[in-house]
């Protein structure tokens, strides 16, 4: 529930109300500076009754309709919000570019996709140390040493970085390592994983599962922001369907739906949504000209040789192009590249 406090109430009448719901077992969000309480409960008609806000003189008014996720609601923060990665901010004016391979592979296959994407104009440099494959026999990451791969070739090349945790257990040391914390689609549902990223003290990038309903989505992101963490970056990149054209179907009603049901910015990646190279440029314009806050796009220097997921990246010249391409539609919408 929301809860909007009269001007006039004080910050002993305040104090108490927080107390009220910490008697009950409940985790009430002041923010210093605005009118708004933020509470997550089970049933907040029910809540409301027993502590009689209602009738309390410092509450103004008391909101609890359809709003089953209030901390990460468009309703708690309506000019929305922007999350740091690095020196990047997703969610303002700027329209994100993260690039990179798949899979860290070795520290000259980094160097050269990181050198590529940057010079191109890419804003974060992402790379998978940890995957979760489908297939046993697939390529499954270099692990801890691609996290240190990642970490170097970051700091050399002046890029923030983003990479996935697959385990609670590595969650510590992808933290130390990386910029921003990824969640696999495979991952969003697990409630362990996203309480301990709700502790890392790292944005989180909250990929959309295959399965998954946008109301879902947003649910995993309210775990994750009862756990502690609030800067959640929500990624589209499509869901299976009866289609099989395209490795996925990307949803891109997904994207204005999110944004004006939460505050949280949103990313689009067309790599992982199509698993083919040649839609890739055309569905991260159709992002952009749907309202994401920016696209996450694999880009590798050998395509044809990558490890993993190597028919849905892109080679450096082409990652060039669709940024060019980029540009006009990002424009249109009043944002910058």
């Amino acid at each position: 529930m929301i809860i909007t406090l009269d001007p006039t109430a004080s910050a002993e009448q305040i104090e108490e109300l927080l107390r009220r719901f910490r008697r009950v077992g409940l985790s009430p969000a002041h923010e210093p500076g605005t009118q708004r309480v933020v509470v997550g409960t089970n049933d907040d008609e029910l809540v409301a009754a027993r502590l009689g806000l209602r009738g309390d003189p410092c509450i103004r008014s008391v909101a609890t309709d359809a709003l089953a996720c209030p901390l990460v609601s468009r309703a708690r923060r309506p000019e929305g919000s922007v999350v740091r990665i690095g020196t990047a901010g997703v969610g303002g004016e700027r329209f994100l570019l993260v690039a990179g391979p798949c899979a860290v592979e070795s520290l000259e296959q980094m160097r050269h996709s990181a050198q590529a994407v940057r010079r191109a104009g890419a804003h974060v440099l992402r790379g998978g140390a940890f995957k979760s494959r489908t297939s046993p026999y697939s390529f499954p990451g270099l692990g801890r040493d691609g996290l240190a791969i990642l970490r170097q070739v970051g700091d050399e090349i002046g890029l923030p970085t983003l990479t996935e945790v697959v385990e609670v257990a590595d969650v510590g040391a992808v933290a130390a390592r990386a910029d921003a914390l990824q969640v696999g689609a495979r991952n969003m549902y697990n409630a362990r994983l996203l309480a301990a990223l709700g502790r890392c003290g790292r944005p989180v990038v909250l990929k959309r599962g295959m399965a998954a309903s946008v109301e879902d989505l947003l649910l995993a992101a309210e775990r994750l922001a009862l756990a502690g963490n609030e800067e959640i970056v929500l990624c589209e990149s499509g869901i299976r369907t009866f289609e099989t054209a395209t490795r996925n179907t990307l949803d891109l009603c997904a994207v204005p739906w999110l944004k004006s049901r939460s505050h949280l910015p949103v990313l689009v990646d067309p790599s992982h949504g199509t698993g083919r190279r040649e839609l890739v440029a055309p569905m991260a314009r159709a992002a952009a000209a749907c309202g994401a806050d920016g696209i996450m796009v694999e880009v590798h220097p050998d395509p044809d040789q990558a490890l993993s997921d190597g028919e849905q990246a892109l080679t450096p010249a082409e990652f060039e192009a669709l940024v060019r391409g980029l540009a006009p539609v990002v424009a249109a919408v009043g944002r910058t590249l």
